[in-house]
């Protein structure tokens, strides 16, 4: 408990200085227009005054942001959510990351934000993602721009791509990583290997680096330290994390920048297109992007198909545990596909196979309901709204909280259990772990079927228990802060393939 108390302690001062630079920044550029618009709101007028939800704006300068902040229970929304809910209901103002905000814990509410980006709201995060990810990556692009982008992300991720290319390789990335699994006894990080495997496919598919290679550890090592800096303080000078996530984001950038030039300069000595293996030549061939944008774009797929990616498959891999039954029936459900498999005599996986892996999309449907990958996300007001009798205006930040709807008892029975056969019927339109609307994942057709593909060799092949207590907390990025120590029993295989040293790993 005392590490895990550590842990918690340093996230959160690993954020102090990111808030108070930024909310300094912030008021100081834009005190004298704060001030004439809070004289503007005060004085009468004949204006009607706007009927703002109900709320506090906390301490001057910082607002409420290091309460909204505070790291908590990942299956918890923590104890600012529940108490201001609580104080004002599922809609109420705040004061945080330096503006005013509007929170949003309503389902009804957030499924208009996400309908309406572009008409009456507008994606925008903190300055500091867009200088790490770049300025066209699809996380901070808006309008025609990101319409764009996503187009040639939508179209690599087809469903004829999914169902010909990007299955049989997440079968072979999942084999590949289940295989270097000890035998017994030893204990391992579940997280850790999650992160391995989605890099990898990621990688491989991105830019057709093979696990394994020099290559693309030395890339897995940059990104690491990558990643650290997305989430911290903008302050760039030496030693800083944000500093090394910049020189990171340099080196990563120039091993894109050398798999492009090697591919124009094949293209260009032999006459002829690229071929789509992978994104990099499906940028080149079907797309008018300029270098620079396809850079980003790689870059920040490479991000959003990793990190989100892997944490789902480590809260399932945690949230089973803890379920025997759960397993149990998955076991069968996939024996049954396995009985199939061999009685047509084949050793992989196919398109028919996972579709019939009913109950394990209901296995990752409660992993990301209960889990809450995706906390909630920045958007901007961009004309005044009117919505269940309050005034939202112009300027305003919104931030729709997709956790506190999915863990609200008014819509789930017993919101914190873990419960998988909640989902043997409709989807409800509340469930929105990957968003929604125009901005709705682009790859969330693949990070299901990674799931559902990994979870297939993983109850055939192993038993597993925690080797230590873990459980993930929020940073408010999800994390567990042991990694998730597992240990593993590996059980005989009924199914066609076997993790053995003679696995055949080509795909």
């Amino acid at each position: 408990m005392g590490a895990m108390m550590a842990s918690i302690t340093s996230e959160l001062l690993f954020f102090l200085p990111f808030i108070l630079l930024a909310l300094l920044t912030f008021y100081t550029t834009n005190a004298a227009k704060c001030h004439g618009a809070h004289r503007r709101w005060l004085r009468p007028t004949k204006k009607k005054r706007p009927n703002l939800p109900p709320g506090s704006s906390g301490w001057p300068f910082v607002g409420e942001t290091f309460a909204y902040l505070r790291p908590h229970p990942a299956i918890s929304v923590g104890r600012f959510m529940e108490q201001h809910v609580a104080r004002y209901g599922k809609i109420y103002r705040s004061s945080l990351f330096g503006e005013r905000t509007v929170v949003s814990a309503d389902a009804g509410l957030n499924r208009y934000i996400l309908q309406n980006e572009g008409r009456l709201f507008e994606c925008s995060y903190p300055r500091s993602i867009g200088g790490i990810l770049g300025k066209w990556s699809m996380l901070v692009l808006v309008g025609d721009a990101h319409r764009e982008m996503r187009a040639i992300s939508l179209n690599f991720l087809s469903s004829v791509r999914l169902r010909a290319v990007l299955l049989p390789e997440v079968e072979r990335h999942t084999l590949l990583v289940l295989r270097s699994w000890p035998p017994a006894d030893g204990a391992f990080s579940a997280q850790h290997e999650a992160k391995k495997f989605t890099f990898n496919l990621m990688a491989k598919n991105i830019m057709s680096m093979d696990p394994g290679e020099e290559e693309t550890e030395r890339l897995r090592l940059e990104y690491i330290t990558f990643m650290k800096g997305v989430v911290s303080a903008p302050l760039n000078f030496p030693g800083t994390a944000y500093w090394k996530a910049l020189k990171s984001r340099a080196s990563i950038l120039g091993v894109i920048e050398r798999k492009m030039e090697d591919r124009l300069e094949k293209m260009s000595k032999e006459n002829s297109s690229v071929e789509e293996d992978d994104l990099l030549g499906w940028a080149l061939k079907q797309s008018n992007l300029s270098k620079e944008q396809i850079l980003d774009l790689l870059l920040s797929l490479l991000f959003a198909g990793h990190e989100t990616s892997s944490m789902a498959l480590a809260l399932a891999i945690f949230f089973l545990e803890g379920c025997p039954k759960a397993v149990q029936e998955l076991r069968e459900e996939h024996l049954e596909i396995a009985r199939r498999q061999r009685q047509r005599g084949e050793s992989k996986l196919n398109w028919e196979d996972y579709k019939e892996m009913v109950f394990t999309q209901c296995v990752i449907n409660e992993t990301l309901r209960l889990g809450n990958v995706v906390r909630f996300l920045h958007r901007k007001v961009i004309r005044d709204v009117h919505y269940n009798g309050y005034d939202i205006p112009r300027g305003w930040k919104i931030l729709p909280v997709l956790a506190a709807v999915h863990l609200d008892s008014s819509l789930y029975e017993d919101p914190n259990q873990f419960n998988p056969w909640r989902w043997k019927g409709n989807v409800p339109s509340s469930f929105m772990p990957y968003g929604g609307g125009p901005r709705l994942c682009a790859g969330s057709e693949l990070a299901k079927l990674e799931m559902a593909i990994f979870l297939h060799h993983l109850v055939l092949n192993f038993r597993w228990e925690l080797a230590e207590p873990d459980q993930a907390f929020v940073y408010p990025f999800v994390d567990f802060p042991k990694g998730l120590p597992i240990r593993v029993q590996r059980i005989a295989s009924e199914g066609p393939t076997v993790l053995t040293e003679s696995t055949p790993m080509s795909s």
